[in-house]
């Protein structure tokens, strides 16, 4: 089963396409630009639509997801941690 989806190797975030990660879940990954599959172990419960973070990640970091920077880290991010409004803001403003 595939529960997150991510263009490029790079990316630092995922989105999770399944309902009913929890923490301690063993994810399976799908890398889509080299079609290959990768495992992260949530550690937090992650609502279907939403960020998993790929790599640890420090304050100031850039996050990137569709190999894009869609903003900067603003609270430390683990691997396996939801990352969202909590701990990522966009560089706009």
């Amino acid at each position: 089963m595939i529960h997150f989806v991510l263009h490029d190797a790079n990316d630092t975030v995922a989105v999770v396409v399944v309902e009913g990660v929890k923490a301690g879940t063993a994810m399976t990954g799908w890398i889509m630009d080299e079609d290959r599959t990768i495992e992260v172990q949530a550690r937090q419960d992650i609502p279907i639509g939403h960020k998993v973070a790929l790599k640890d990640m420090a304050v100031g970091d850039t996050v990137l997801k569709y190999g894009i920077d869609m903003g900067k880290v603003v609270a430390p991010i683990k691997v396996g941690e939801h990352a969202h409004v909590q701990n990522i803001k966009t560089k706009r403003w």
